[in-house]
């Protein structure tokens, strides 16, 4: 019980959404009314995404071009593509859509909140890491599902117009419309933020919740194997060495001052659940879509558990 009241919330929160639908999976008749719940939960979640965001600060963050650029080439060009190696070198020996998760994986963009709070902890520039995240997510939208369908070629999951339609209107939609309306809700959002945050989270379980819930219904786990976990953990440990480790050191290959390649360490190095459940429930069945997130997941909650130490040994070096 400690353990789990030191965890980070929103992984606590995953693994409560993890867990129910393993006791509880929505199926038949339900199944088409909670999908409705999830659509309409990412709507919200982003049109609020799009309201706390300034935009001037968006704006601002366009400036930072020595972070914004070798960032936004390592989280959609290097880390796509070593999504897309674990993906090639696990055939035959991970469960397919396990292998394919890894290239979602890859493809997705940054988290924000817990990029910029570690960013703050190990000393980075805060307010680039606010920017740089960000405007990764809202790329995100237009890169990411069809960058993941470019790469998979016809070992993807099939990715046609209609899907980046819905992506667009449950996405970019309510984001560009809470951008829109800053000036009238925005100061209601900041007055609000515990029940904002709150949503946020509610949102993502929920995503989470019926994919997983379709991957119960097909018995996921009697196609997955010991050595079938054992490649996910291990595929999940490579992508975040590369993604941590490679982030720090193209930092400082552009010359970037410390602050900054702290600020790249984590906004590079990170995954976003955020964008990768709402997403998937988007692009996916929920049978297929609960066994791609299997990667995400683990790596979401693996990079939440390593920053902590990561930051502090940064702001103490």
């Amino acid at each position: 019980m400690n353990f789990l009241t030191r965890l980070d919330l929103l992984v606590r929160v995953l693994l409560l959404a993890i867990a129910l639908a393993v006791v509880a999976p929505v199926s038949g008749a339900m199944r088409e009314v909670v999908q409705f719940i999830a659509n309409a939960a990412v709507f919200i979640l982003f049109f609020l995404n799009g309201l706390r965001l300034p935009r001037d600060e968006v704006r601002a963050g366009l400036t930072n071009h020595r972070l914004l650029w070798p960032l936004t080439a390592w989280v959609y060009g290097v880390m796509a593509l070593s999504g897309w190696a674990v993906w090639q070198l696990g055939q035959g020996w991970m469960p397919p859509m396990i292998a394919l998760g890894f290239l979602y994986l890859g493809c997705m963009p940054s988290t924000v909140q817990s990029a910029t709070a570690y960013s703050s902890l190990g000393g980075g520039n805060v307010a680039s890491s606010v920017i740089a995240a960000a405007l990764l997510n809202i790329m995100g939208v237009f890169v990411s599902a069809p960058l993941f369908s470019l790469l998979g070629g016809g070992g993807a999951a099939e990715f046609h117009t209609d899907s980046l339609i819905k992506v667009i209107g449950m996405l970019l939609v309510p984001f560009t419309a809470g951008q829109l309306m800053q000036d009238r809700l925005g100061g209601w959002v900041k007055g609000h933020r515990a029940l904002v945050t709150g949503m946020d989270r509610a949102a993502i379980a929920i995503a989470v919740y019926v994919a997983f819930s379709g991957a119960v219904e097909q018995r996921f786990w009697t196609r997955i194997d010991a050595q079938g976990w054992l490649w996910l953990v291990a595929g999940t440990a490579v992508l975040l060495v590369i993604g941590h480790l490679g982030a720090w050191w193209l930092g400082r290959a552009v010359g970037l001052d410390r602050a900054n390649r702290v600020s790249m360490l984590f906004a590079g190095g990170q995954k976003s659940i955020a964008m990768g459940a709402p997403m998937a429930t988007v692009l996916f069945p929920p049978a297929v879509a609960g066994v791609i997130l299997l990667p995400i997941l683990l790596y979401h909650l693996v990079q939440l558990i390593i920053a902590a130490p990561i930051a502090v040994r940064l702001r103490g070096g």
